[in-house]
C-alpha cells in the first residue's frame, strides 16, 4: 500500500490541497459570521455620516455603557456574550431602540437617522418580529400602541420581544399599569419559567406597586454629584419633590430653574433631590453650575438603569414624585401641573 502525506494528493501538486483547505476555512468562517460566545451588530444609517451613540444592557448582557462610533454612515459592534440578552441603543436625541442579542449571532441594522421608528433589524427571529411591530405601530396613537403591545405579548408569550414591550408600555411609562403588567408577566412566565429576567421583574412589580400615590416613600440612599450620601431622610417632613432631568431635555432644565424659584420662596418648606440621567456627569455639573442649583443631584452615569430611579419607579425625562409627610401625594406630573400643585400647597 502506498502511503502519502495528508497534505499531498497522488498525482497532484500539494499546493492544490492547501488551496482547497484555505477556501474551506474561509467559507466556514463566513458562514458562521461571528464566533461562538460573541455577538455582532453592524449597520448603515442614512442622514448620519459621522456621530456616536450608546449601547447598554439593562439585563447585564454587557458591562456598563459602550460608545459606538459611526463613520461614513456605518458602524460595527462586537462583544463577548454568554447568554441571550436585550441591548438598548441610545441615539443622540436619547430615543432608545432594543436589540435582541444571541451568542454566536449577528444582526444588520438599516435606518434613517431622522426616522428611527422605522429602523429595520434583520438576522434573528426576535429582531425581525420587533421590526414588524415597530413598523406596524409607527403611525399609531399611544393607546393603540399599548393595545398592540398587549396583543403581541398575549400571542407570543415565549418571545423576548414581549418582555421589552411589557416594560416599555406598562411599567416604564408616565401612567404605569402594574396590575396589567403583573398579569402579562405571569402569562410569559408560563412559557418561560426559567427566564431570570422575568422572575426578577415579577419581584420588582411588587416593589413598584409601593410607589403609587398614597403610599409611603420607599427608603433609598445614593451618592450625589459631590460624593455626598443622600437619602429619603434629606427630603424632610414637609413638602418635597424628587425630579428627573437631563442635559439634552430643555423642558427639564427649565423646570429645575422654576423649582429653584419656588424653593427660595418657600422659606425652607420645599426640599428637592434631583436625578440627572446623563451618561457623563461632567455635563450635569456644567448645567448645575450655570443655573446655580445647589440641592442634591444624583448622576451615576447609568442612564435609565440607575438604582435610585428603579427604586422610585421613575422612567422618563422629565419625571417627578411629589411627597408630603413622607407619603407620595402625586407623581408623573407635567411641568405645569407640578408648578400649579406646588404653588397651591405653598400658599
Amino acid at each position: 500500500m502506498n502511503m502519502f502525506s495528508p497534505l499531498q494528493i497522488p498525482g497532484k501538486p500539494s499546493f492544490l490541497l492547501h488551496f482547497v483547505l484555505i477556501a474551506l476555512c474561509i467559507f466556514t468562517l463566513s458562514s458562521c459570521g461571528v464566533e461562538s460566545g460573541h455577538f455582532r451588530m453592524s449597520g448603515r444609517f442614512l442622514n448620519m455620516d459621522q456621530g456616536e451613540f450608546y449601547v447598554y444592557g439593562p439585563e447585564g448582557g454587557i458591562d456598563g455603557i459602550d460608545t459606538i462610533h459611526v463613520q461614513g454612515g456605518r458602524f460595527t459592534f462586537e462583544r463577548p456574550l454568554e447568554r441571550e440578552a436585550t441591548l438598548m441603543l441610545v441615539f443622540p436625541n436619547f430615543s432608545e431602540q432594543p436589540i435582541f442579542a444571541q451568542p454566536g449571532k449577528s444582526v444588520e441594522i438599516k435606518a434613517d437617522a431622522s426616522h428611527m421608528k422605522e429602523m429595520e433589524v434583520s438576522g434573528t427571529k426576535a429582531n425581525e418580529m420587533m421590526t414588524k411591530f415597530r413598523k406596524s405601530t409607527a403611525n399609531s396613537s399611544p393607546p393603540e400602541i399599548v393595545k398592540s403591545a398587549e396583543e403581541f405579548i398575549t400571542a407570543h408569550p415565549e418571545s423576548p420581544v414581549g418582555l421589552f414591550l411589557l416594560r416599555k408600555y406598562f411599567i416604564q411609562t408616565l401612567k404605569p399599569d402594574y396590575t396589567k403588567a403583573t398579569a402579562l408577566a405571569s402569562k410569559m412566565l408560563e412559557k418561560q419559567p426559567k427566564n431570570g429576567s422575568l422572575i426578577v421583574l415579577q419581584k420588582q412589580l411588587s416593589q413598584l406597586s409601593a410607589t403609587t400615590v398614597g403610599k409611603q416613600l420607599p427608603s433609598f440612599t445614593a451618592k450625589d454629584i459631590d460624593g455626598h450620601t443622600v437619602s429619603d431622610k434629606d427630603l424632610g417632613d414637609d413638602l418635597a419633590v424628587v425630579y428627573v432631568w437631563s442635559s439634552w431635555n430643555f423642558e427639564s432644565q427649565e423646570a429645575q430653574r422654576q423649582l429653584k424659584r419656588r424653593v427660595r420662596k418657600s422659606g425652607g418648606k420645599l426640599r428637592l433631590i434631583s436625578i440627572c440621567i446623563d451618561a457623563d456627569p461632567k455635563k450635569c455639573r456644567e448645567i448645575l453650575d450655570r443655573d446655580t442649583i445647589h440641592w442634591p443631584n444624583v448622576c451615576d452615569g447609568k442612564l435609565f438603569e440607575g438604582p435610585t430611579l428603579k427604586r422610585l419607579g421613575l422612567w422618563n425625562v422629565p419625571d417627578n414624585l411629589m411627597i408630603q409627610h413622607h407619603r407620595i401625594i402625586d407623581r408623573n406630573l407635567t411641568s405645569q401641573e407640578m408648578y400649579n400643585k406646588l404653588d397651591e400647597l405653598l400658599k
